[in-house]
This record gives structure tokens, sequence and C-alpha cells, in this order.
């Protein structure tokens, strides 16, 4: 036994601790992942020319369109032609029952370049910030128009592709 713990002593093993064991570790790692989606979101503002008196001149109006779509999203921002029965470019009407009143719907403030619903042509486009932006719809009643009284609207649909 004097033998022993000699031995176990040059070894650098005390007895009574028994022996000295490694601790052993193994590794791995994993990912971590998710994928965004593009999303975009859009609200409008009510386009009111207030009052329009037949025979008088153009009557201006404005809304603001914004959308609020993913960073680095590029959209396309589309106009219909209204639900009161015009067109874009046959030009858009505003219905007070079977009357109608024309307007258009303009993406310049010159009111020089339509605004419908073609990508590339007659669209706004734009890119994406994370934050609403605003995009202001410049609108015309044109003048000399005779019309009977009476409460005039449409419908616009706003469309955002992306």
């Amino acid at each position: 036994m004097k033998t022993r713990i000699a031995l176990l002593l040059v070894l650098g093993v005390m007895p009574w601790s028994g022996l000295h064991s490694q601790t052993q570790t193994a590794t791995t790692t994993f990912l971590v992942k998710t994928t965004v989606q593009a999303v975009c979101a859009v609200s409008a503002t009510e386009l009111n020319f207030g009052n329009y008196s037949s025979g008088t001149g153009p009557l201006l109006g404005t809304s603001v369109v914004q959308p609020t779509c993913t960073p680095g999203t590029t959209y396309n921002i589309k106009l219909n032609g209204g639900s009161a029965g015009g067109s874009i470019y046959g030009g858009r009407q505003m219905a007070s029952g079977s009357n109608k009143l024309n307007y258009q719907l303009y993406r310049d403030s010159a009111r020089a370049n339509i605004w419908g619903e073609t990508t590339g042509t007659d669209t706004v486009q734009d890119i994406g910030t994370g934050v609403a932006k605003s995009h202001t719809v410049f609108g015309t009643i044109p003048g000399a128009q005779t019309v009977p009284a009476g409460a005039y609207q449409d419908t616009i649909t706003v469309t955002i592709s992306f």
C-alpha cells in the first residue's frame, strides 16, 4: 500500500482525490433566420372640390395618397376610372343620380399627366421606406359645364402594386 501511495504521489495524484478526469465538451451551431415579406398598406384623403357653379372656370382640388411599404420595396400607385361611369382617358365623372359632372385626376401640379392604372405609363412609382410617404393627387373639374344642382360624387379605387 505504501508503494502504491508513493507511486501516486510521484505521478502527482492524491490518493484520496481519485484520478483527475478531464471535462469533455461537444459543440454545434444552429442557423437563425427569417424572411422579411414585402408589404404595403395605403390610405387616402378625400378630394373635396367644394362648390361648383355651372359655367364657371375650372375648379381645382387635391387629395393625398399615403402608402407605407417595407423599406426598399418598389411600388406603383394606381387610380382606377371611378365608380360613376367615367373612364381614365375618356374622362372621369361624378354623378348625382343620372346627372354627370366631368373631372380628371393628375400626377403633377401642372395637371398635364393623367393618373391611371397602367404601370410604367400613367402610375406613380416610388420606393418604400417603412413609413408613410405622401403623394398628391391633383384634380380638376373643367369649367363651362352646365349641370343640374345636386351632390355629385365618385369613388376612386387606389391600388398599390409591389
